[in-house]
């Protein structure tokens, strides 16, 4: 029998009919890097009832600075069943659909045909990204979407608005511009930072998952962007009033 002891603290909070709620939610969360894998247990942690995550990755060594499943000790290993291993830790009971395969646009329309009450897009390529978000609008998906949170250094700079209202934030604007170019002017809730990116950080890369470059980051920027992410979720499902 299940031992709902453990969420006794969240029961406190969103009370019996909220958590009803959450265990009855399905939310979907594609990419589990820096940002995804914080934002996954974090909801898996908050009661979510099922959960879908997605990434086709492997933890590299260069991980280890930011992401919740990179060790010294699972370089190479796949990092959604590494979340997977984790989550069952946390409740046993939780319904996990573990993909560990990279979505090509096809494969997004498949699985988007699916129900689910949230969307979490932690995905950092522009190209998959805009795919996530065009896709998951089509299909009527609720969705909050995660900037870049590399190059900054100030957690208290984050901001939750609607995407079309993002400063300071490079992947920002490159989203915005693919995304009117689709017809979505508006309409996706965005977790960004108006702090202004050390341009200085930024390096080339292989281009290798649709990304020709990278900023720097710090441990805990990205870990705040999936809890942020996850806060969003979590409100919305719970339809939580701030108490004023």
């Amino acid at each position: 029998m299940e031992d709902k002891h453990w969420m006794q603290r969240t029961r406190l909070l969103v009370g019996d009919e909220g958590l009803d709620k959450l265990q009855n939610a399905h939310v979907l969360v594609v990419g589990l890097g820096g940002v995804g894998s914080y934002a996954a247990e974090a909801l898996c942690r908050a009661g979510v009832g099922e959960l879908t995550i997605v990434d086709g990755d492997v933890v590299d060594p260069t991980n280890r600075n930011r992401q919740l499943q990179a060790l010294s000790t699972t370089h190479g290993m796949s990092k959604a069943g590494l979340i997977e291993e984790r989550m069952l830790q946390i409740n046993p009971y939780v319904k996990l659909n573990v993909i560990s395969e990279f979505q090509s646009p096809e494969k997004m329309v498949l699985l988007l045909q699916q129900k689910f009450d949230y969307v979490v897009d932690a995905i950092d390529s522009i190209t998959p990204k805009i795919n996530l978000i065009k896709t998951a609008k089509e299909m009527g998906h609720k969705i909050v979407s995660s900037m870049g949170a590399g190059g900054k250094m100030d957690p208290t700079q984050l901001k939750v608005v609607d995407f079309s209202k993002t400063y300071n934030c490079p992947m920002a604007y490159y989203l915005r511009k693919r995304l009117k170019s689709v017809g979505i002017k508006k309409g996706v809730k965005a977790v960004f930072s108006s702090e202004l990116p050390d341009r200085k950080s930024i390096m080339k890369t292989d281009g290798s998952n649709f990304k020709k470059s990278a900023y720097g980051t710090i441990s805990y920027i990205p870990a705040v962007f999936g809890m942020t992410c996850a806060s969003v979720v979590i409100r919305d499902i719970v339809e939580w009033k701030e108490i004023k």
